[in-house]
């Protein structure tokens, strides 16, 4: 999966975004709206990553998926 296939269909991969980050809630995802960057951010706050740690942690999920 590449990104432009998770903004587009952001309504189904929302959830398997939330399993994998569980701490993003609903409003979170919400905002995210199929944003990578926005995903970063959130992340960033909730975990407390750095961007570039946030950043491979996406690639990694996007790999797997």
């Amino acid at each position: 999966m590449n990104w432009n296939q998770v903004e587009g269909n952001w309504k189904q991969v929302k959830g398997k975004v939330q399993a994998q980050w569980g701490k993003l809630t609903d409003d979170d995802l919400d905002v995210i709206d199929g944003n990578r960057e926005q995903l970063s951010g959130k992340l960033q706050e909730a975990y407390g990553k750095s961007q570039d740690e946030a950043d491979k942690e996406i690639d990694s999920w996007l790999g797997r998926n």
